[in-house]
């Protein structure tokens, strides 16, 4: 039996569920077709590795969502659902070989401080970007936060110009472009300090040398600094929780099970969906795929063959690994106890090994030496481990989604399911000279490997959470591709969103609040 709505949304990930609040909220009837069993795509939470034991699947910072233009458009529905934050004040840190750390927390004075005790210019210099943060951040939120189209731009770029005028609107561009090294060689003198800041980079697919990738450390120092770090309580799953529960409130439907084997498309116009189980699902105004490139070239049949090629070539970012702990306590950072009270500590001491872990990682080798970064939520949300124990994940950053050696030579295997327990001993290995004794205190642990990331959810290709790089070439009026930033297609009705789509990667929901906006206006 046909199906019959406004919109079908293809996909039950963060930007679908965001798309489908701002269209329902419009008066607009949806149906999202979810191919998994569990609805949220890579924000999920689950007891992965033993009971009472709640892990984040791959997300768990949401301080963009609870920034983000969405966030405050549907705040007030979204606390009602059930929606919850845990404030983290001690944000990120990075721990180095020489026992030494630098924390950042939002307390800016006790940031300049701590800065100061490895250069002095460098917290005075920390001072400078704190001042200059309120101005600058407004028109970089504005740019992130628009939708990539002549007009919307150019009336950005024209307020930027009447404020800073031409040399400070070069000046913002120049800092758009830059790589991490650069603008944190141009800014600061401790190796400390820079690597702190770069470590942020490698989430995003800028290793230290990348152009365009300064804005990423930046806005993550800078805005933990301002707004503190936020995590869900008991999961990052609390924003999917309840945007379900808003959606279906207002009487949309989420079929989970549900895989989309094709857009139908009638007259160069999209009209439904065809599911794997022959069901066909009419969409009356729009049908929104939130998608690989790759995968919605797949669904369109051959419509539109210089398009899809395009989708095809669409690039994707190394992969990751991710290690999940049931823990008996949390790590004892030979560097400082303070360790334990940070969200995030990164094991990522200098640039250069950053810059070689990337490049390993895109000829296809293992890392000798990976970034890991460690994530000790119950140090901020108790609530997610039984009294008195712990969960403790890790990021092995960065990894190929296919392997064709080993930068160490150690590793024979040549797929993940022989790889994954000798990589994942290497990571361990690197988190026991930081804090020795971790091992002694693992209750269960389960290794994620970029493969089952990709099994998982189909838009993490190669273990890729950030579904793309966000280099210059794909980026801005490039994500995906030049003239679909907006998330158009070459068919009428159908739709583009998700992470390859502007603004990009992470938990803001921008894109798919930019293209319910545009749909419903």
């Amino acid at each position: 039996m046909d199906q019959k709505t406004d919109a079908v949304i293809i996909g039950s990930g963060l930007n679908s569920l965001a798309c489908a609040m701002v269209l329902q909220s419009r008066g607009w009837r949806v149906l999202i077709c979810e191919q998994a069993a569990e609805i949220g795509g890579a924000v999920k939470t689950g007891a992965y590795t033993a009971e009472g034991f709640r892990h984040d699947w791959a997300a768990m910072n949401l301080s963009l969502f609870a920034g983000s233009p969405f966030f405050q458009r549907f705040q007030t529905e979204l606390m009602a659902a059930g929606l919850s934050f845990v404030p983290a004040e001690r944000c990120f840190a990075t721990a180095f070989g020489d026992d030494t750390w630098l924390g950042i927390t939002n307390d800016r004075s006790r940031n300049a401080k701590n800065i100061s005790a490895f250069a002095n210019n460098d917290g005075e210099a920390w001072g400078a970007l704190s001042d200059q943060f309120p101005a600058r951040a407004e028109h970089i939120f504005a740019l992130l936060g628009t939708p990539f189209k002549f007009w919307p731009l150019a009336k950005i770029l024209w307020r930027l110009w009447r404020k800073e005028g031409t040399r400070g609107a070069l000046e913002l561009l120049r800092f758009l472009l830059s790589s991490p090294r650069s603008w944190l060689d141009d800014t600061f003198e401790s190796a400390q300090v820079k690597s702190t800041l770069a470590a942020w980079g490698m989430h995003l697919d800028f290793a230290p040398d990348i152009a365009g990738g300064a804005v990423f450390p930046y806005l993550e120092a800078m805005a933990n600094q301002s707004f503190g770090m936020v995590i869900g309580e008991g999961g990052a799953d609390t924003i999917i929780k309840a945007m379900v529960a808003c959606i279906e409130g207002a009487g949309g439907r989420i079929w989970t099970n549900a895989p989309v084997t094709d857009v139908l498309i009638e007259g160069g116009k999209a009209t439904g969906v065809r599911l794997a189980d022959g069901r066909i699902c009419q969409a009356q105004r729009a049908v929104i795929a939130n998608v690989a490139p790759k995968h919605l070239a797949k669904l369109m049949g051959e419509e539109t063959p210089d398009y899809q090629q395009k989708l095809k070539r669409f690039r994707h970012a190394p992969g990751t690994m991710m290690i999940h702990l049931a823990m008996e306590d949390l790590p004892d950072w030979r560097a400082d106890p303070e360790l334990r009270q940070f969200a995030y500590v990164h094991l990522a001491p200098d640039m250069d090994q950053m810059a070689r872990t990337y490049q390993q990682a895109q000829a296809g080798l293992l890392p000798d030496a990976p970034v890991v970064v460690v994530g000790q939520p119950t140090a901020i949300d108790p609530s997610r481990a039984p009294e008195g124990k712990h969960v403790l994940w890790m990021q092995v950053r960065m990894v190929p989604g296919d392997i064709k050696g080993d930068a160490a030579g150690q590793i024979s295997a040549r797929d993940w399911q022989a790889a994954a327990a000798p990589m994942a001993n290497r990571a361990l290995d690197i988190l026991e000279r930081y804090a020795p004794g971790t091992r002694a205190k693992i209750i269960a642990q389960k290794v994620v490997t970029p493969d089952m990331l990709e099994a998982d959810n189909p838009n993490l290709v190669g273990g890729d959470q950030i579904c793309g790089s966000h280099h210059l070439s794909q980026h801005f009026l490039y994500r995906p591709m030049f003239g679909r930033s907006d998330g158009s297609t070459p068919i009428e009705g159908l739709f583009h969103t998700g992470a390859a789509v502007w603004p990009g990667a992470g938990t803001g929901a921008g894109a798919g609040f930019l293209l319910g906006q545009k749909l419903a206006s």
